[in-house]
């Protein structure tokens, strides 16, 4: 089953947590702090993978979460790094965030691997907070948490084309009579559920890629039918064939078809109809106007004197070398680059703001110590109403005051804070 679609949930690996440990070796005075480093959380990493083309595979996998970094250990031994995760995906996939919808990353183009999601830092160990004030940290620092993140991967056609027409016009009998491409053809609508694409080769080794996208009816830019299957791979192409049963063996009007056609694309992205357009005026093999009546290949003509048309029957191959050579002399003109989307958002990440604080009682003194704690009041000026203000706020915001109550702290009981003495009063 061919799928262009699909929603999952990719989440980074944990750091793992720095160590609290101490040397006690006999013979060995002043051994100090030892505890190691945490290592670092797996990558979530997407890499094209050339031999596929669909996104099936995500329909009964949904969630992919790489490895947690190990804690460090003892004797300053380092824990190891979490494994990256490898999602593999064919090239042209877009990721997007799934609630916003703004681009992650374009699989496309000279993007062959991408790291989306970073594994979370490895905390660092004990034997990093000892200073001259304080020889023997009990504390050591967590590992930051890995992101977690619902994506949702489309899959846009990568095609120099676009075969662009109502259902049952002939474009999969085209694309069979230009290329190797093997569609199935068969007399119903929506024969083409899914995009094929052919490379059609031309004298003195030129080319390009044509894509035969599923049939569209009107509504398709507001999801009606396979609306969006449909145009989201028209984006990628540079230019659109508009392919239309000049016969009109259904009944379809070609005229009206061009132009509802455009207005399809126009609601869905304005951009669209910037693009070189040329019309393949099919099955010139089956018209038979009746007297009097207009030849529909000169109606077609008046109606869209800029456009390029091309009579051409896709049954007795009539035309279709005229209409390749006329498609290849606008591709000349073009740059062939692949369209790569930008990406419309960043990943943000927690800070490490949150270091690591002890609570121990001495007596009635309750003893508060942390890097944070040092950092925090290293540039805080107690002195000033304002910034004793912001360190109690910064004591409420980080939790301190919540893990001092846990403690069993009372209503004048007395916080040390590296040479600072507060009463608490809740």
């Amino acid at each position: 089953m061919f799928t262009d679609n699909a929603k999952i949930y990719i989440q980074s690996g944990k750091g793992g947590d720095g160590h609290v440990s101490f040397r006690r070796e006999l013979f060995v005075p002043a051994g100090g702090p030892d505890g190691g480093d945490g290592g670092r959380g797996g990558d979530i990493i997407f890499e094209v993978y050339d031999g596929l083309n669909t996104l099936t595979d995500f329909r009964h996998i949904r969630k992919y979460v790489a490895q947690n970094g190990e804690p460090g250990g003892k004797k300053r031994c380092h824990g190891a790094d979490g494994k990256d995760l490898v999602i593999r995906v064919p090239e042209g996939t877009v990721i997007r965030d799934a609630e916003s919808g703004k681009v992650i990353a374009d699989m496309s183009g000279e993007n062959r691997r991408m790291i989306v999601l970073r594994g979370g830092k490895g905390g660092v160990g004990n034997m990093h907070f000892a200073t001259a004030t304080m020889q023997a940290p009990n504390y050591a620092k967590p590992g930051q948490a890995g992101k977690g993140l619902f994506v949702r991967l489309e899959l846009k056609v990568i095609a120099d084309v676009g075969l662009v027409g109502f259902p049952n016009v002939g474009k999969s009998t085209l694309l069979s009579r230009v290329s190797n491409a093997r569609p199935e053809i068969a007399n119903y609508h929506f024969t083409t559920l899914r995009p094929h694409l052919g490379v059609v080769d031309l004298d003195d080794g030129e080319g390009f890629v044509m894509a035969d996208l599923p049939g569209l009816i009107e509504g398709a830019s507001e999801g009606v039918g396979l609306g969006y299957d449909f145009l989201r791979h028209v984006e990628r192409t540079k230019v659109l064939v508009h392919v239309v049963d000049a016969a009109s063996t259904e009944g379809r009007d070609p005229v009206e078809d061009v132009r509802r056609i455009q207005h399809e694309l126009e609601k869905y992205d304005a951009s669209l109809l910037s693009r070189p357009q040329i019309i393949a005026a099919n099955k010139i093999d089956s018209i038979q106007p009746e007297e009097g009546e207009e030849y529909p290949i000169d109606r077609l003509r008046a109606a869209f004197p800029e456009l390029p048309l091309y009579p051409i029957s896709g049954v007795t191959g009539e035309g279709i070398r005229a209409l390749t050579y006329g498609i290849l002399e606008i591709l000349r003109g073009m740059e062939r680059e692949i369209t790569v989307f930008e990406p419309e958002m960043e990943i943000s990440y927690d800070s490490d703001r949150n270091l690591p604080y002890t609570i121990e009682r001495d007596g009635a003194v309750f003893v508060v110590e942390g890097p944070r704690i040092e950092k925090m009041l290293g540039y805080t000026n107690l002195e000033s109403e304002k910034g004793f203000n912001f360190f109690q706020g910064f004591l409420k915001d980080s939790g301190i005051l919540e893990d001092l109550e846990k403690a069993g702290i009372q209503d004048g009981d007395t916080v040390r804070m590296y040479g600072h003495e507060f009463d608490y009063y809740k």
